[in-house]
């Protein structure tokens, strides 16, 4: 199960990436355009999609050889802190994305106050676009050291 869910963490991270660029482009690109159902339904299926990396990626960390496991077997977290590659996936993933996370949902509830449909679309797409930013430093690319070896999907 657990090889399973990997690779649906692994695709999933693209679900997040594609819904997340769109929803950049379209409030950036919005201009005076009010803000609409179309614009609500984009950031409610990007927060969901998150939100289900996220409990995947629990799911992974505490079933998983690189959490809560590789913590014990190196002693603790003093252990863990002294290698790159370790600290990375016991840390500072996690840390990343739910920040990224805690961003997404900043982001989606812009659209939610009462103000100006310009404010609301910008609003979300800088939260978003910081999210962005985090999610791309967060994830073990294959250029990485942290994700040397691990493939693309």
């Amino acid at each position: 199960m657990y090889t399973g869910m990997l690779h649906l963490h692994s695709f999933g991270r693209w679900v997040v990436l594609i819904l997340l660029l769109i929803a950049i482009f379209k409030h950036l690109g919005a201009n005076n355009r009010p803000y609409d159902r179309g614009d609500a339904k984009l950031n409610l299926f990007l927060m969901i999609s998150a939100d289900v990396m996220l409990l995947v990626g629990i799911y992974l960390w505490l079933a998983g050889p690189w959490g809560l496991q590789l913590i014990q077997n190196n002693g603790g977290m003093g252990g863990v802190m002294g290698d790159r590659v370790n600290r990375f996936f016991a840390v500072e993933h996690q840390v990343g994305m739910i920040l990224a996370i805690a961003l997404i949902h900043i982001g989606k509830a812009q659209g939610k106050k009462s103000m100006a449909d310009s404010a609301k679309h910008r609003r979300t797409a800088i939260f978003y676009i910081i999210a962005l930013l985090v999610i791309l430093i967060s994830i073990p690319w294959p250029f990485r050291e942290v994700g040397a070896g691990r493939g693309w999907f």
